[in-house]
């Protein structure tokens, strides 16, 4: 399997003119994997502002998600060309599934089954989940192998540390993918991420990216501000001591901030 790149830009909430520049802003900063999604309403915009870069498709990593509306066997490759065209692309690098059908609608098995179709039709190179516990994960590789399972992307920060997803994950070779590893900034005032980053002389945002990446997650930060984009690539550079990373470790107290009533599956 080709693996998933540590780093890249996540593009939730960003809508229109600040997806444009959000995304166009990052592949000029030095980003290449750029996460976006069905819902999120703005395939369109990253589409534009990456044909306006002039990097090329195979220099990127693009990734799109399936929305609960499209997972269905009938719906879900239908919906992946339509996202491919607002993308202007021929294929994505990841495609996710990106919250399980609620009330378990549509089996896991059929919308597994739809995303390795569209894997071989070259829609995209590599498939996998979202927000799916351990369960769900279990369900998954029971319906297409862990092998083809490229990641779990799930709600991962200091606050929330996601043990049993993420031994579970680890147990069957299926990378994690952490969203909102800053916790919608909440963890950058913390008073033991601060002293760690002052130690390194480095800003809140980069310990938590650089610590979330040392445990082997992959991030996808967002941001609107360039300065910001910018100093958060910072984190691939830094190295968190043993010391740094059990301090942080401890910080866990399992505050979920994303669990939509109607999406969300029982937590483990």
């Amino acid at each position: 399997m080709m693996g998933i790149p540590a780093f890249g830009i996540g593009t939730f909430r960003l809508q229109g003119d600040a997806a444009v520049d959000s995304v166009r802003n990052g592949l000029e900063a030095g980003y290449r994997v750029i996460d976006t999604a069905q819902i999120y309403g703005n395939e369109a915009e990253v589409g534009a502002a990456i044909a306006a870069s002039g990097v090329p498709r195979d220099a990127l990593f693009i990734t799109t998600k399936i929305w609960i509306d499209n997972l269905s066997r009938e719906k879900l490759i239908p919906s992946l060309k339509e996202s491919l065209a607002k993308l202007r692309t021929d294929y994505v690098d990841l495609t996710l599934i990106h919250w399980p059908s609620p009330g378990g609608a549509v089996p896991v098995k059929e919308f597994m089954a739809a995303l390795a179709d569209a894997k071989a039709q070259g829609l995209t190179r590599q498939i996998g989940v979202s927000n799916f516990n351990v369960e769900l994960m279990q369900q998954a590789i029971d319906a297409v192998g862990a092998e083809a399972i490229a990641t779990n992307q799930v709600e991962l920060h200091p606050y929330l540390q996601n043990r049993k997803v993420a031994a579970f994950a680890r147990e069957h070779g299926i990378h994690l993918t952490s969203y909102m590893t800053l916790a919608y900034g909440k963890v950058l005032g913390d008073p033991v991420i601060a002293k760690i980053a002052e130690r390194h002389r480095a800003t809140p945002a980069q310990v938590v990216l650089a610590w979330a990446m040392q445990l082997g997650y992959a991030v996808i930060p967002s941001s609107t501000k360039r300065a910001n984009l910018e100093s958060n690539l910072k984190a691939l550079d830094l190295k968190l001591s043993d010391d740094d990373m059990s301090q942080i470790a401890a910080l866990d107290r399992n505050e979920r901030l994303t669990s939509p009533d109607g999406l969300a599956p029982a937590w483990d």
